[in-house]
């Protein structure tokens, strides 16, 4: 492999951890320009590694356009669930069941449509894309993949311990002493 190859992978692999920490942070406490800043570190790694030609730049638009909106939902979505676990916390009655399956499906079908669009906005430069461009991609994906599994098993953890958390508060305070309780 080329010098420039090693050494471009090798900032794409340090900047990756580096979002990955920043990933690994409480998302309900980052503000709106922590996720922009993320969101932008992001993109700058993406360009860096793809190293686009000048013809391949103005396939570009579309795709951070798609990145970004992305981000954005994921903040809202971040919100909303904050808010939800806030209100179970303060104590407010259960919502609708069906109204929250319905949420949920809503909610499904608005991150399908958005990953759809990031597809799209993807598809003309990746025909275009030389075999070593394709080669970064890939591993950039392979990298971004793993630390995003790890970010979401940590996720999932930490959701289980607020649940069990919410329900042993939510039993003490209907007199029961929630202990044992999981």
């Amino acid at each position: 492999m080329s010098k420039i190859v090693v050494s471009g992978l090798t900032a794409l692999f340090f900047a990756t951890s580096s979002l990955a920490h920043a990933q690994a942070t409480d998302p309900a406490q980052q503000s709106t320009s922590e996720v922009r800043s993320v969101t932008n570190q992001r993109i700058d790694v993406v360009k860096f590694a793809l190293q686009l030609t000048p013809e391949q730049t103005k396939f570009w638009p579309a795709i951070e356009e798609a990145i970004r909106a992305r981000a954005e939902a994921r903040q809202q979505r971040v919100e909303n669930v904050v808010a939800r676990i806030k209100s179970l916390r303060e104590g407010q009655p259960e919502r609708d069941p069906i109204k929250v399956l319905q949420e949920r499906a809503e909610a499904l079908s608005e991150r399908g449509a958005n990953l759809k669009k990031l597809a799209d906005a993807w598809q003309p430069l990746y025909a275009t894309l030389s075999d070593g461009q394709k080669l970064r991609m890939r591993i950039l994906v392979a990298s971004v993949l793993h630390e995003m599994s790890e970010s979401i098993e940590n996720r999932r953890l930490q959701l289980e311990e607020e649940d069990v958390g919410i329900r042993g508060a939510i039993g003490a305070g209907a007199g029961e002493s929630g202990v044992g309780r999981e």
